[in-house]
């Protein structure tokens, strides 16, 4: 079996919180488009779209017309920039593109954007190519349900490291403003017929955007631990819960050469007979799922046939029965243990204080920025 990734990381935290980031290794497709959300523009600083039209001049690009109306900030920003820069630009590329058309879109919407962990070359880090909700390749045709589209996995969070996901145009604006438990309820729905899409998403994808939702909600330890790894977590996207960082390192695992080995090992780390007892059950339901499918080469294939075999109601019953063998704290201490010990093939460990675990999350303000702050916006009645 072809191997998923070469880098990725898990970023857990030292406190209360639990938090932890999973970086997976993802392809290098070009990303030009951000899907606007349906809503109306909101008011936004002034001094932050200033800043956004320095940069546009900066990096030697145009801002969208809609915003260069005569008293737009933006404006301004940009014919001071030029007028400083000149010639003399930095070079831009498709994710330099990215990042100030994701800025500008926060921006019309008041919403919170955290420019010194999401930069170009963030953006780069998160792309894929193809949606992890439809699983259908994206493409760049504006308006096309594929299109691709950056989305804020929690909507009551800004536009921050470890929040976003790049998925298509269609998935983007089914999900919304759905959550973990509206996801599932929706997903529930669905399955149950006789309805069988909503807002153009089938049971399966739905159960993905739930999956998805899970990964940066804070839930109880059992309740992360009955949560299928229906979708693998994209790259960069952190997960407030310990186990849900357990289950996708294991199970990445077997998407690389001497899996059998480090799974061992990792199995030795485990506090008690039974809980290493119940590992190795866990195992042997989920390996011969993955090795059905070595012939895979192809990373999203092998990503695919890693979630599909957490539908298997056996699999989900042997893990769920492990994990509760663990808490929290020791779900944690394991994956750094492990980390430690290099026995994660293709990841890295990170670890996160309580604060830095959502810095620039926004979520004292549902993920807008400080009413102190907003002022005069773009609009597009200019």
């Amino acid at each position: 079996m072809a191997q998923i990734a070469s880098t990725a990381a898990v970023t857990l935290p030292t406190s209360n919180l639990l938090a932890a980031q999973l970086e997976l290794g993802i392809s290098r497709d070009e990303a030009q488009d951000v899907v606007a959300e349906p809503a109306a523009a909101l008011p936004a600083s002034q001094s932050l779209g200033f800043a956004l039209g320095w940069d546009y001049a900066h990096h030697g690009l145009t801002p969208p017309a809609l915003h260069l109306f005569a008293a737009s900030p933006l404006r301004q920003g940009y014919q001071a920039g030029c007028a400083t820069f000149g010639h003399r630009t930095l070079r831009a590329h498709r994710h330099t593109q990215l990042w100030l058309a994701l800025r500008t879109h926060a921006w019309t919407r008041g919403r919170s954007f955290e420019d010194v962990q999401v930069t170009p070359n963030y953006l780069q880090q998160i792309e894929v190519s193809h949606c992890p909700i439809t699983r259908q390749r994206l493409d760049d045709h504006p308006g096309s349900s594929k299109q691709r589209s950056i989305d804020r996995v929690r909507n009551d969070a800004g536009y921050a490291a470890g929040n976003l996901v790049m998925m298509s145009r269609a998935a983007n604006l089914a999900k919304a403003e759905h959550g973990w438990l509206q996801a599932l309820e929706v997903a529930r729905s669905v399955e149950a017929g006789p309805i069988q899409r909503i807002a153009s998403l089938g049971p399966a994808e739905w159960q993905r955007v739930a999956v998805l939702s899970s990964f940066v909600t804070e839930l109880s330890h059992e309740e992360a631990a009955a949560v299928p790894l229906l979708v693998m977590p994209p790259n960069r996207l952190r997960l407030f819960n310990p186990i849900q960082a357990l289950q996708a390192l294991v199970t990445r695992q077997l998407a690389t050469p001497g899996w059998s080995a480090r799974l061992a090992r990792i199995e030795a780390l485990l506090p008690t007979e039974g809980a290493k007892g119940d590992f190795n059950r866990f195992l042997m339901a989920l390996a011969p799922r993955v090795l059905a499918v070595q012939d895979l080469n192809q990373e999203p294939q092998i990503r695919w046939a890693l979630e599909d075999a957490w539908q298997q109601p056996l699999l989900q019953k042997r893990w769920l029965r492990f994990a509760l063998h663990l808490n929290a704290a020791q779900t944690e201490a394991l994956v750094q243990r492990a980390a430690a010990k290099r026995l994660i093939s293709c990841m890295h460990v990170q670890q996160h204080s309580q604060p830095s675990a959502t810095e620039g999350w926004a979520l004292e303000r549902k993920g807008f920025c400080a009413p102190s702050i907003q002022g005069c916006a773009s609009s597009t009645n200019h």
